[in-house]
């Protein structure tokens, strides 16, 4: 099993800075509890330094991780506390080749968030608690919203 964790990095800051990424972990620890075995990708620790790419390694990056989500992973866990356009895109990806997209976030109205995603999820706690008993695969009446 393959699983991609998109979340919200830049998200709609005007300066060059990213939100904190400290969810990753915890998304890395619950996936590896519950999914032993799986290969989990983080955009994030992969590319620490993506604020400073130019624009060749800018876009090879992005490209490529949307191909990824695409083509290669079986999973994609999304955190987006607000609006992310990267992570809309990864979500839309993964979502349309057949891959479960599990969303974290309170944003139930957000067609992006209530259409692409299989499960929705208010809060890293509630997905905490629910992974602990999630089916996989997920049932198609899992999606909440």
């Amino acid at each position: 099993m393959k699983i991609f964790i998109a979340g919200i990095m830049q998200g709609s800051l005007v300066e060059k800075s990213i939100h904190r990424q400290d969810y990753r972990e915890e998304l890395k620890k619950l996936l590896a509890d519950r999914f032993p075995g799986a290969e989990i990708y983080d955009p994030y620790e992969k590319n620490k330094n993506s604020l400073y790419y130019g624009v060749e390694t800018g876009r090879e990056t992005f490209m490529r991780h949307n191909n990824m989500c695409g083509q290669e992973i079986d999973l994609l866990v999304a955190f987006v506390p607000e609006a992310s356009m990267g992570t809309a895109i990864e979500m839309w990806e993964a979502y349309k080749n057949g891959a479960t997209v599990i969303t974290i976030s309170e944003m139930t109205r957000n067609w992006a968030v209530k259409f692409l995603s299989h499960a929705i999820y208010p809060n890293l706690e509630s997905f905490s608690e629910a992974i602990k008993t999630l089916a996989w695969p997920l049932p198609a009446t899992a999606q909440k919203g």
